[in-house]
């Protein structure tokens, strides 16, 4: 996922070795910095959304995708690359989704101020009492999980997130719903530790509260919108 990566992109792409999966694709927002320019002239296959938002990102790019897994990254200097292969290695053991999260055992956030490391606890802590869940980390990016999910779990489409994106004039992504649903559904779910650096140049896309209001109030509705195909 990029929007004006190009500091990023330099430095960590290199880092990643095209053997660890089979298929890499950079998911543009419209960067105006030389991403695109940039990933394509280095062989990446590039998709540029035409919609904004990180959902629509994925919901636009999901027919493209050729595995039975995806995993979700940010090449700004948050996620460590060297990281891919233990949550492809975790995956391959029968979980439907892992995450990477950066507040299990000894893992930490360098890129966390106060606000959102009191929002990533509240969050977590909230779906872990609503829908007894073990989460350390229900927002991250950073995770792996069954292509198929987002179909299981109805993540396409407006239907779970024209109400909230309304109510609070924003766009949100699918990383909150998709934990929580995951929990509802009962699907297999794991994580690793991973810290999560600084990030590179850019600007940091974070609209706290809008979107901090947003996932709380998709939270609570979830306790009566949806319930898991048997």
């Amino acid at each position: 996922m990029t929007l004006n990566e190009i500091d990023g992109m330099k430095q960590i792409m290199p880092k990643i070795k095209k053997s660890w999966v089979n298929q890499i694709i950079v998911v543009d927002g419209g960067s105006t910095d030389g991403t695109v320019e940039w990933a394509k002239a280095n062989g990446y296959d590039v998709y540029v959304q035409s919609k904004k938002g990180f959902r629509h990102a994925y919901e636009e790019v999901w027919p493209l995708i050729k595995g039975d897994y995806v995993l979700t990254f940010s090449p700004d200097g948050n996620s460590v690359p060297q990281l891919i292969t233990s949550l492809v290695s975790k995956a391959k053991k029968g979980y439907d989704m892992v995450i990477c999260s950066r507040y299990l055992d000894d893992a930490k956030s360098d890129d966390d101020d106060l606000i959102t490391a009191f929002g990533n606890f509240l969050f977590t802590k909230t779906v872990n009492i609503l829908f007894q869940g073990k989460y350390t980390d229900v927002m991250v990016i950073y995770r792996i999980f069954r292509k198929s999910l987002a179909n299981e779990l109805q993540l396409i489409g407006d239907e779970a997130f024209s109400l909230p994106e309304k109510l609070f004039s924003t766009k949100i992504s699918w990383e909150p719903l998709l934990s929580v649903r995951a929990l509802k559904a009962k699907k297999k779910i794991g994580e690793i530790p991973g810290d999560e650096p600084k990030r590179i140049g850019g600007e940091r896309k974070l609209q706290v509260l809008r979107w901090g209001a947003a996932y709380y109030f998709q939270f609570f509705r979830e306790l009566w919108f949806w319930k898991p195909k048997k």
